[in-house]
């Protein structure tokens, strides 16, 4: 099983997760699994609450070419192509306000470490309410 976070904290929050899963689910031919929606303040940064949300899928494509959709469909939601930003006094990722991120946060059994991507992605151990949301998405699956 595949997993994704989605996150928002610009515009219609709700509207912009509603239309990742739908862009999601017709670029990958999928049916999604989704967490309930949960709702946090911004990480590492100042700035609106986050609307977030967890979702789940059955699919052999390739973790890099997820990852190249997860970030066209940011791009489509108006998130520019982006690269990591780090502080250069601190080091610490340099974060900010977002009309959606996708992250790929596990993917199957993968282990994956390499410059462009790394899987099960940091925040899985880092930001309780991830835990929070697959646990979720995790017990509604079993139902």
């Amino acid at each position: 099983m595949i997993f994704l976070s989605l996150g928002s904290n610009l515009g219609d929050r709700a509207e912009n997760l509603r239309v990742a899963r739908e862009l999601l689910s017709e670029e990958l031919n999928v049916s999604l699994i989704c967490s309930c929606l949960l709702e946090t303040e911004a990480v590492g940064f100042t700035g609106p609450a986050f609307l977030n949300q967890v979702v789940g899928f059955e699919s052999d494509i390739a973790p890099e070419a997820l990852l190249d959709i997860c970030q066209g469909i940011e791009e489509k939601l108006g998130r520019p192509r982006h690269a990591p930003a780090y502080d250069p006094v601190t080091g610490k990722r340099v974060y900010e306000d977002r009309t959606i991120d996708i992250d790929i946060l596990i993917y199957n059994d993968l282990e994956i470490h390499t410059d462009r991507l790394t899987i099960p992605h940091p925040q899985v151990v880092s930001r309780p309410f991830v835990r929070t949301l697959l646990d979720n998405i995790k017990q509604r699956n079993t139902l």
